[in-house]
């Protein structure tokens, strides 16, 4: 990571501002910046992009930056790119149907040199005034796997590499700061960090309290050595680990035998994190920060009067007694030797 650049344990996600599940009115969206600017240490980080709302998260997040009289350099802004705003022509937007509510723009998307461009310009019109300074393509892999034959997806990736050459010039022109990656599948993450020089990756969903792959620690480590920050992005497994009730975006099914393995863990976990007095979030939090090479834990919030607790989550300490309880009940792997 470039040295210039300085980074809390909590990052805030802003998917939210893109009304994703639930349209929230402007004054909620203010209060909750409010809140991030007020706890965070400067600069406060925000991850967005051009997809969470066709834009509307960047247009909220710059809006209230604005409104709150906030200087550009006590924020940090993350703007994952490959999405572009475009006129809404149908009743409900066509790039991600069923997610977004109440938008009034779509989205298409533009993953090239010219269009990577065209995003990030795009992008810091919506911040009004700010610029992101966090660069990256958002999700080569699901652009990958759209592919329909090996040919395609060799065209697609050329797509991804060009689109990494036009932030490269960016950062050369000064007008960035760092270059990254995020995606679902780590093993994309591998391959674009073995063919170009990024400053940080997001990691998504991969590693979890409940999921940590001995293959993807082994890569995590090779990033630290590489001098490449990692930030732990969906530590929650899509809020299952919490209590909800989807695993990784996938809604749990009571009669399935996998799904029932996964109940009773987070039964047994539970009562760990109860036995220990600690809470749930902040057994996974920790977690998320001690693996290899990770510096932040990106979360995200629809109401305000969590942000506080969400920062202090960052700092929370977990009795090693907790670690031992999981590894003996085989909660987690035994051999996981950064707690």
């Amino acid at each position: 990571m470039t040295s210039d650049i300085s980074i809390s344990k909590i990052i805030f996600g802003t998917s939210s501002l893109g009304n994703l599940y639930t349209a929230l009115d402007d004054s909620i969206k203010l209060e909750i910046v409010k809140q991030i600017i007020q706890h965070s240490p400067k600069p406060a980080v925000f991850d967005s992009a051009g997809k969470y709302g066709a834009g509307l998260a960047l247009e909220s997040l710059g809006k209230a930056l604005h409104e709150l009289q906030i200087k550009p350099e006590d924020v940090l802004i993350s703007n994952k790119l490959g999405w572009y705003r475009t006129e809404l022509k149908t009743p409900e937007p066509t790039f991600e149907p069923g997610v977004w509510r109440d938008l009034k723009y779509d989205a298409v998307q533009k993953i090239s040199y010219e269009g990577i461009l065209a995003c990030y310009e795009q992008g810091n019109q919506l911040l009004h005034g700010y610029n992101a300074q966090l660069v990256s393509v958002h999700d080569p892999d699901e652009y990958l796997a759209a592919a329909e034959n090996e040919a395609e997806r060799e065209k697609r990736y050329q797509d991804v590499l060009d689109a990494y050459r036009a932030l490269a010039e960016l950062k050369q022109q000064g007008r960035v700061k760092a270059i990254g990656v995020g995606a679902k599948d780590w093993t994309i993450i591998r391959k674009i960090t073995d063919d170009i020089h990024l400053d940080w990756v997001m990691i998504a969903n991969s590693m979890t309290l409940h999921s940590h792959p001995k293959d993807l620690l082994k890569y995590m480590q090779s990033l630290q050595e590489r001098g490449i920050m990692i930030i732990n992005s969906a530590v929650f497994n899509a809020g299952f680990l919490i209590g909800g009730n989807y695993y990784n975006y996938k809604e749990i099914d009571p009669e399935s035998d996998h799904d029932q393995a996964l109940l009773k863990w987070r039964e047994r976990f539970f009562a760990l994190c109860d036995k220990h007095a600690i809470k749930p979030a902040e057994a996974c939090v920790q977690f998320g920060l001690s693996a290899p090479g990770v510096v932040s834990i990106a979360l995200s919030t629809t109401n305000a009067g969590r942000v506080k607790q969400n920062v202090a989550m960052g700092h929370t300490k977990v009795p090693n007694t907790f670690w031992q309880d999981m590894k003996a009940g085989g909660l987690m792997d035994s051999s996981y030797n950064y707690v």
